[in-house]
């Protein structure tokens, strides 16, 4: 197996997210003992956000930062314990919320493909990136 970020490197969906957690300094974390949820949104996911946004992320680290760790929560939480929850607290330190009733959503964003195993977590597939309030 393999840690987090190479998971979602050699997964080949992932190369806006693992451009935008190189960009804002968090490999190191996420190769980290953890363990550690992502909420991952693919490349497609991205791309339906309005043109120019990821280009204006890359250059605002902050808010960057804020809104990657806002798909990151402590733990390694298993579908199978995802759908028994309404909300988790994520790594930014706000809520996300979850509703299982059809399929899994994270707020807005449909859980596409669930629990890719990593060695220091789990990874969620998402259709749409998740924004903080």
């Amino acid at each position: 197996m393999a840690d987090i970020v190479d998971t979602a490197v050699s997964a080949g969906s992932f190369t806006t997210l693992v451009a935008a957690v190189q960009a804002a300094g968090l490999v190191d974390t996420l190769k980290g003992a953890g363990p550690f949820t992502v909420f991952a949104p693919t490349d497609e996911a991205f791309a339906k956000l309005p043109a120019g946004t990821v280009e204006a992320l890359l250059a605002d680290i902050p808010k960057l930062t804020k809104i990657l760790t806002y798909h990151v929560v402590a733990g390694k939480v298993m579908a199978a314990d995802v759908v028994k929850l309404t909300s988790a607290k994520t790594v930014e330190g706000s809520e996300v919320k979850i509703d299982a009733s059809s399929g899994v959503k994270i707020n807005d964003s449909t859980v596409v493909t669930p629990d890719v195993a990593a060695d220091n977590g789990v990874i969620h597939v998402i259709d749409t990136v998740l924004l903080p309030a």
